[in-house]
């Protein structure tokens, strides 16, 4: 039976590579490899497949951030003695920490980031039962490699030289509660976390997933801020969950291919405060009222569509662990040099009066390089009024994470 000798497991940043067809466009070199004697047996998505496609249906970005990234790599010349290997080689060289990794979230984002051919070493935390979760993820054949942390004892050796630091510990949501339901419980989780993440490894990009976003984010920023070490482009609330959401609702909607559908998403992440942007969907299509108030409802309901369809069994675990593993995988290659790197996420941000937005942002490898304006521009009366009805609330959850933040001293 055939074999490779190394095959790479790639989530939704998808190559095309193997013996079919000519080679990629070259563009720049990558620290991404991998080796095979013969056709490289990847996934796109979780679909086996003989070969990488970057117009997958499954794959995690659309046409042109999955042609940015097949230009990302570049063929490493082959010696004469080399001649039955590929010469594309790619090599994993960025560390990434999940902190809450054996919960409902962590465990199937260790999974979907341990495929990523980026990885050169997955760190495992959490207060317990992680042990089980690295040994069983330790066992795919992908370049990373796995360690487990338990315990505040051990959290600082998992952070150090981290270039990603990924947040999901916390509570679940239940049925009947909300986002704010959560605050008192994880925003003290996300505090003593960040301290962790100032303290080892204060230059990471830090992904923060523990809801509520809204609060949980700013909460963040002030401990970084007494620490020291606040860098505003550095620091992402994951909000890309409404986005693979409203691509997904709206492709369903209008029968579109799926990789073709992009919509930004702009806002907070919870309620009303997420506003998606139909009218700047890609491709452009047209949208009755009807269709634009029950997309935009159903968007912003999601989560609660998804923890009462769940029966008090859980909350959108796989989907949240999809799409933060899309953005894990969005800033490694912005990390790696991809000068096409686009995500929305709620940040530090000057597009409106409030602080902290979500918005579509370009990132690189020194974070954020580029707010988008022009995404607020020319909206629909719609969302001209839901930007202006959604901003009370998200101001109150902003000011709840701050003022919680300035009153809890941080640790020396």
């Amino acid at each position: 039976m055939a074999t490779t000798s190394a095959a790479t497991f790639s989530i939704g940043s998808t190559v095309s590579f193997g013996r079919r067809g000519s080679p990629p466009p070259l563009t720049k070199p990558s620290a991404a490899r991998c080796t095979s004697q013969n056709s490289i047996a990847s996934f796109s998505g979780l679909k086996a497949a003989t070969s990488m496609n970057c117009d997958s249906e499954s794959s995690f970005l659309g046409k042109e951030s999955s042609a940015a990234l097949r230009g990302s790599f570049a063929r490493k010349a082959q010696k004469p003695n080399q001649s039955s290997h590929h010469g594309l080689q790619l090599q994993a060289s960025y560390k990434v920490a999940i902190l809450g990794a054996a919960g409902g979230i962590g465990q199937p984002l260790a999974l979907l980031i341990k495929m990523s051919p980026l990885v050169s070493a997955l760190n495992l935390y959490d207060i317990a039962n992680v042990k089980g979760v690295a040994a069983d993820l330790s066992h795919c054949n992908t370049p990373s490699q796995v360690l487990d942390f338990t315990g505040a004892s051990e959290l600082g050796n998992c952070l150090k030289g981290v270039n990603v630091v990924v947040i999901p510990a916390g509570v679940p949501r239940k049925p009947g509660m909300t986002r704010d339901d959560l605050f008192n419980i994880n925003a003290n989780i996300v505090k003593t976390l960040v301290e962790a993440v100032a303290d080892n490894c204060p230059d990471a990009f830090i992904h923060v997933i523990s809801n509520p976003v809204n609060s949980t984010v700013p909460i963040a920023a002030e401990v970084l801020k007494q620490k020291g070490v606040y860098d505003p482009k550095k620091l992402f609330g994951v909000t890309t969950l409404d986005v693979v959401r409203a691509n997904t609702f709206v492709a369903e909607k209008k029968n579109l291919k799926l990789i073709d559908v992009d919509v930004p998403v702009i806002g907070g992440h919870a309620g009303i405060t997420i506003l998606p942007l139909l009218s700047k969907t890609k491709p452009s299509v047209r949208f009755s009222d009807e269709e634009v108030e029950q997309l935009t409802i159903r968007i912003q309901n999601a989560g609660t569509e998804v923890v009462e369809a769940k029966a008090g069994a859980g909350s959108a675990t796989l989907s949240m662990a999809y799409a933060a593993a899309r953005f894990v995988e969005s800033s490694l290659r912005a990390l790696d040099g991809d000068g096409d790197v686009y995500e929305c996420s709620f940040v530090q941000s000057d597009l409106t009066d409030l602080p902290f937005f979500a918005s579509r942002v370009k990132l690189g490898r020194k974070g954020i390089e580029a707010m988008i304006p022009s995404d607020l521009q020319g909206l629909s009366e719609y969302e001209e009024k839901a930007l202006e009805a959604l901003k009370p609330e998200l101001k109150a959850s902003i000011e709840k994470g701050i003022a919680f933040a300035q009153k809890q001293p941080v640790t020396a």
